[in-house]
């Protein structure tokens, strides 16, 4: 029997890891019925990663497709979903575990932005001088993520030719930051804007963008803003993530680092850090990380073997 075990990313908000629940729950009729569905969470919320792949083991599968519901490939995706991996391959080396991948760039991606547009009064057709989009994601420390974001709003900036402001901003960790976004789209001359948020579920990022909104409001007061809807269960998103199980089935993975040499050097200094805990860490994908600890600080050595540079960060 195979399993496909889906990993939300887990929020402090239970209405968030909710509509991840329910989400699944209206993707399983258009599943196999042979297959076996389960759910975790990355982090924040139980079922964990390890979990979940026990629960699918001890259900008496032979093969377990994992599937993260992430939009970028980043240090979740990349590193720690992995490390889970890992370690029950170890534990049960009789099972067969199949790693998908995020979301990245894909097509159906690009259609539901443009449909929240719509739903937001945007016409995509017509010329607007005065209509700015910003396309609002979450924001790393993994650059390739953060340039995927980019690659997006070029994408949109290409399907929107009649709107002439596109920008790509971040809620948090890189810059720009959402206020610069805004404070460059007025000064070039937005009088609507509509920030776009590249998210999948709600949680509490989704509900600080509602606050975030009233402040621009008040601070440009001859502006229009308006705050698109996230991706929810657009039935797009169906398509997406049924593109990725049948990938994964069909040994199609394009993409995933379970082999990367970079992250299995992570492997041996992470260890233990990351295995379902309701906390969160911040690192540097793509790289080479060590931890020291200290007493009161928590130091991270990372090599990036892009650009050949290493970091240290204190957290």
């Amino acid at each position: 029997m195979k399993a496909i075990l889906f990993v939300g990313h887990g929020s402090k908000d239970p209405e968030g890891n909710e509509e991840v629940r329910q989400f699944i729950n209206e993707m399983k009729p258009l599943l196999d019925e042979r297959l076996l569905v389960e759910t975790c969470f990355l982090e924040f919320e139980r079922p964990t990663v390890n979990e979940g792949l026990e629960t699918c083991v001890r259900k008496g599968v032979t093969e377990v497709y994992i599937i993260p519901m992430m939009l970028l490939p980043a240090g979740h995706s990349k590193i720690h979903i992995p490390a889970c991996i890992d370690e029950a391959k170890e534990k049960f080396p009789n099972i067969r575990f199949i790693y998908g991948r995020p979301i990245g760039i894909h097509e159906a991606a690009l259609e539901i932005c443009l449909d929240r547009l719509v739903e937001r009064g945007v016409d995509i057709k017509n010329a607007d001088p005065e209509m700015g989009i910003i396309l609002l994601g979450r924001g790393g420390s993994d650059p390739d993520a953060n340039s995927d974001l980019y690659k997006i709003a070029r994408l949109l900036r290409e399907r929107l030719k009649n709107i002439p402001i596109v920008e790509p901003a971040f809620m948090g960790v890189t810059t720009p930051l959402a206020d610069e976004a805004v404070r460059r789209s007025v000064l070039i001359g937005a009088k609507k804007i509509v920030i776009l948020p590249y998210f999948l579920f709600t949680g509490i990022l989704i509900k600080r963008m509602e606050n975030m909104l009233h402040h621009f409001k008040e601070q440009y007061p001859t502006c229009d803003f308006n705050l698109a809807h996230y991706f929810g269960f657009h039935e797009k998103l169906k398509t997406i993530f049924l593109d990725r199980v049948k990938e994964a089935l069909d040994g199609e993975v394009k993409m995933n680092c379970d082999t990367c040499q970079y992250r299995l050097g992570v492997m041996e200094h992470i260890g233990h850090h990351h295995h379902g805990h309701y906390h969160h860490h911040s690192h540097h994908p793509n790289d080479r990380c060590v931890h020291h600890d200290s007493h009161e600080h928590h130091h991270c050595h990372v090599y990036d073997h892009h650009s050949g540079h290493i970091y240290q960060s204190t957290r």
